[in-house]
């Protein structure tokens, strides 16, 4: 949408009032840079101009801030109880056998003790097999590479989350 007219659910964003449009953007995002920079780029005229603020914002974050980005998400394969937009994220471990649940567990675990954070990926539309597999791949990164490849997939997961509130769905809604 290029108009100046936000759609329904940007449109309710924009309206917010400081504090609950920031707790809306915690739900997406836990950092609280990344949650500061887009309110402060408010009203938004688009979903384009939206995801833009974003993938800005996401670019900029510091060491720090993307450790706290990260603190907001739950390991692959163990979505936090009543956290749906996780689980819903998460989908492709809901079906993994016993096997593939213990190993990415074990993996989760030996990637947390290398970098000392939860391995982070863009699950939506990823099967168990295809999250173990890319554990197992980007536990040999160097921590360099690792928060770079961290900082592109947020990217990915805040603009999937964004795009749900821009067509107005709620948090745990399907589709997002």
């Amino acid at each position: 949408m290029t108009s100046g007219t936000a759609p329904g659910g940007l449109a309710r964003f924009n309206a917010l009032e400081e504090s609950a449009a920031r707790a809306v953007l915690h739900e997406v995002c836990a950092s609280r840079t990344w949650a500061g920079r887009l309110l402060a780029a408010r009203p938004y005229e688009s979903a384009d101009g939206l995801y833009a603020e974003s993938d800005a914002a996401t670019a900029d974050l510091t060491t720090a801030d993307l450790t706290e980005a990260m603190a907001g998400h739950p390991p692959i394969g163990r979505p936090r109880p009543g956290d749906p937009a996780s689980s819903r994220e998460q989908r492709g471990m809901a079906g993994a056998s016993a096997e593939l649940r213990q190993e990415m567990l074990e993996l989760n675990l030996a990637y947390q003790e290398k970098f000392g954070h939860v391995f982070l990926i863009c699950a939506t539309g990823r099967t168990g097999e295809q999250m173990r597999d890319a554990v197992r791949e980007r536990i040999g990164n160097t921590a360099e590479r690792e928060r770079e490849i961290v900082r592109v997939e947020l990217g990915k997961i805040n603009r999937i989350r964004l795009g749900g509130l821009v067509r107005d769905e709620p948090p745990g809604a399907p589709g997002g």
